[in-house]
């Protein structure tokens, strides 16, 4: 079942800036973020689109790297995307 799975994952919102989160229901977290009732953050600036996603075998290693995505410079997140070295 999907929700034994942790993801973080990255989403492009229509201003084009990144929103990075945790979810263990991606699909439905996505539509959340469209409905406009997802972050504060995507709020105004629905669609967004999936660009980016891991899966984790626990919570806390997919929180784990929501958090270090965050500290990255948006050239950094990029190469983070494209399985770059950062």
């Amino acid at each position: 079942m999907e929700r034994n799975k942790h993801y973080f994952y990255v989403l492009k919102c229509r201003d084009g800036s990144y929103y990075a989160g945790y979810t263990n229901d991606l699909h439905r977290r996505i539509d959340v973020h469209n409905q406009g009732r997802g972050a504060k953050y995507t709020r105004g600036r629905t669609p967004v689109e999936l660009i980016y996603h891991e899966i984790f075998e626990t919570r806390t290693l997919a929180m784990q790297a929501e958090y270090k995505f965050k500290q990255l410079t948006r050239k950094q997140k990029e190469k983070w995307m494209a399985k770059e070295d950062t």
